[in-house]
């Protein structure tokens, strides 16, 4: 057989869409599906938000690319609101997460070079971590489906439990340069560092001279109600890693840093062909004016609280398929009790009920809706699930 023109790397499902509406997904055939998957925590304004699109095709009407060999009014405007808005004082864009992690790495390791100090250049990292698909970010997970075929992998990580701060503690010699890890892990089982756990990593590199990565691709941009995860444990990192929901449907991610952790990211020591285009910072530019306006992300912490308790309504009517809730925020998942198979409801609430979720490790399924979600739509998400959750029939018990 023919290998597809599209190399086959994905398993795609039979959702074909070709048209966005807001909250809502449209196929060819005119179907509506109502996306609480929003390309993955992604689509942060929904489809089609005027701004964002209005943004978009102004600037590509009057310049989409040029270099970085050149000054960049853009980029630098673009960089000046984040680090305004942020722990950081200078930010490297990307155009995915994966080459904010790649950049983030090599934050690190420079740092501890410009200090002297090469030989701390290996990173603690946590086990069911996610952090993209490079040869570099696979190699800082200890899971097996990404990591075989692709040996020999990058070496310089070790690999603790997630949320087990002596474990990670007693990872730490002379060679560790600090911790990359997710705030709240997406893929992984959409679980939040406790705040003992984060806060302990915190005091671990302050303690030792090692750097505080945070994986905040998935959580961060007011995902989870405050414009950055880590403000709800009262810490700040020394570098970040950002994408999905940055450039609202736009290629874009960003890596950022404090200046004393970018002391070693001087000229020639990294760059990108395509990163920090006048196209993308256009779009970049436009998610923040939505974002930062008065009101919008108290907004997300509000739908976040009625989606969390229209779940924690339903949970018991279906206390044989589901087990609990998880993540903050409108970064949520709930887990699934055995023999139900997340994976499988998944399935079946979009083929059957039109609602898009997306499986997470654990037997968890996510719920990750634009960030502009109204009360209809979590009403509309309710009855939708309810259904699928009635109509449901694990494939054991076939």
């Amino acid at each position: 057989m023919a290998i597809t023109p599209l190399m086959p790397v994905y398993p795609r499902c039979g959702v074909r869409p070709v048209r966005g509406e807001g909250c809502y997904l449209i196929g060819e055939q005119g179907e509506r599906y109502l996306d609480f998957a929003a390309g993955i925590a992604v689509n942060a304004l929904g489809h089609g938000h005027p701004h964002l699109t209005q943004a978009i095709a102004e600037q590509a009407a009057t310049l989409m690319h040029v270099s970085n060999l050149y000054g960049s009014p853009q980029g630098e405007a673009l960089a000046q609101r984040i680090v305004d808005n942020s722990f950081a004082d200078t930010v490297f864009f990307t155009n995915s997460g994966v080459e904010a992690i790649e950049c983030a790495i090599k934050t690190a390791r420079r740092y501890h070079f410009a200090n002297g100090n090469p030989e701390r250049h290996k990173l603690i990292t946590f086990r069911n971590a996610f952090h993209g698909r490079s040869l570099g970010a696979i190699s800082a997970t200890d899971q097996a489906k990404m990591r075989d075929g692709f040996e020999p992998l990058l070496p310089g990580f070790d690999y603790a439990p997630f949320n087990d701060l002596d474990a990670a503690l007693a990872l730490i010699d002379d060679e560790t340069a600090g911790f990359l890890v997710e705030t709240v892990q997406g893929e992984g089982g959409m679980t939040a560092g406790t705040p003992e756990f984060i806060r302990g990593l915190r005091k671990a590199c302050d303690d030792h001279g090692l750097l505080l990565i945070l994986d905040e691709i998935q959580c961060g941009y007011g995902r989870t109600g405050k414009m950055w995860a880590y403000e709800h444990y009262g810490i700040t990192p020394d570098i970040l890693t950002s994408a999905k929901g940055i450039g609202g449907g736009f290629p874009l991610g960003a890596c950022l840093a404090t200046e004393e952790a970018a002391k070693g990211m001087v000229v020639g020591t990294h760059g990108s062909t395509y990163g920090g285009n006048p196209l993308g910072m256009a779009a970049g530019q436009a998610i923040l004016d939505v974002m930062l306006a008065d009101g919008f992300l108290d907004h997300v912490t509000r739908m976040g609280e009625r989606l969390r308790a229209a779940f924690e309504q339903l949970i018991p009517n279906h206390d044989h398929l589901f087990e609990e809730i998880r993540g903050k925020g409108l970064m949520l998942g709930i887990k699934m009790k055995e023999p139900a198979v997340a994976r499988e409801f998944v399935a079946h609430l979009r083929d059957n009920h039109g609602l898009l979720t997306v499986a997470a490790g654990e037997n968890v399924f996510r719920v990750l809706p634009p960030l502009i979600i109204e009360d209809a739509h979590v009403a509309d998400c309710i009855e939708r699930l309810s259904a699928g959750a009635r109509t449901f029939v694990p494939a054991s018990d076939d």
